[in-house]
């Protein structure tokens, strides 16, 4: 893993979180974006290397709409950036780690992800991500 690509958050309302964060962070928010597969919309900060990605739900039985119901707003995956999603799948799931995807998928922000469940890693939601090629 080369080093935490972002830091996503679950929110409520866009709305009223992309003036916080902006104000909290001190930048503005540079991209919004819509990721159907997962059924959010997605707002993106730049601190240094790392992101900070905000998700809202597009769908009230979508995953993020479920996760604030049962957990609230806050801290909802870490992502990692890797050189080559694939191989970094192959060896964590060879470490014994359950993939929540089996091949890799569309992301936000032009990116391949996968995730890890939960279970195997403390209780952590992670992504791994990779920029996309070409």
């Amino acid at each position: 893993m080369l080093k935490v690509e972002h830091i996503g958050i679950a929110v409520k309302d866009l709305a009223r979180s992309i003036p916080l964060f902006e104000k909290l962070l001190n930048t503005p928010c540079y991209k919004q974006e819509a990721v159907a597969s997962e059924q959010v919309t997605t707002a993106f900060f730049r601190q240094g290397e790392t992101k900070i990605e905000l998700l809202e739900s597009t769908d009230p039985q979508g995953v993020i709409a479920r996760y604030i119901e049962k957990k609230g707003e806050g801290i909802h995956h870490i992502a990692f950036e890797v050189a080559d999603i694939e191989a970094e799948m192959q060896r964590l799931q060879g470490e014994g780690f359950t993939l929540l995807n089996t091949t890799p998928k569309q992301g936000a922000d032009n990116k391949l992800v996968c995730f890890l469940h939960p279970k195997g890693t403390n209780s952590v939601l992670i992504e791994l991500c990779q920029e996309k090629k070409g």
